[in-house]
């Protein structure tokens, strides 16, 4: 008699294990652990750095969790994230957590400028992005893309959410995320 044991999935579907990080400095900070219900109770942020360690599905659910219609509601958060990783399945053909690393991966800015106060005069200056916030960031902005084309229009937020999403992983200018890494990017090449 043998026994066979189903591999965990992510959300019981898609194998996140699988997913490759093209960029060698994001692949510390996203984290690829197949959890059924992906739901870690804030255990893992009282540590320095914790935030990497929480599944990255799980960190797009709670960035989809800010004020407004859906705030504090985790369980109505995962299932729009399911829901956008169905829609993606079905338009890309591809595993939907391969295509969120892509689109994080594509969104993520590299340089950014920062106020340095001398004398009373403010100068901005150009610096490096540390890789956990160029995760932060991405994040935040694909959920910013599919909250404002969802807001005041008929299209669900999880139709908003896989297009968003698939945008920034081709890298389509269309996509909100890609032209707010485009302009960042563009502000700080200016003030170098």
């Amino acid at each position: 008699m043998s026994i066979v044991l189903n591999k965990l999935l992510a959300f019981g579907r898609w194998n996140a294990e699988e997913v490759k990080v093209n960029d060698i400095s994001l692949v510390k900070y996203i984290n690829l652990k197949n959890l059924l219900a992906p739901h870690t109770s804030g255990r893992l942020v009282k540590k320095r750095f914790g935030k990497a360690n929480v599944p990255i599905y799980e960190r797009l659910a709670n960035q989809l969790m800010k004020p407004g219609e859906n705030q504090g509601k985790k369980l109505k958060a995962l299932n729009i994230v399911y829901k956008a990783f169905t829609i993606i399945e079905l338009r890309t053909r591809q595993n939907p957590i391969q295509v969120l690393v892509n689109a994080i991966e594509n969104s993520a800015p590299r340089e950014e400028t920062t106020r340095i106060l001398l004398g009373g005069i403010v100068y901005h200056v150009a610096v490096d992005v540390a890789p956990q916030r160029r995760v932060d960031l991405a994040i935040r902005w694909i959920c910013e893309g599919a909250r404002e084309s969802s807001f005041n229009n008929p299209k669900p937020i999880e139709e908003s959410l896989a297009d968003e999403i698939i945008l920034a992983s081709r890298a389509d200018p269309k996509s909100y995320a890609v032209r707010k890494k485009e302009e960042v990017e563009r502000i700080a090449l200016s003030s170098r």
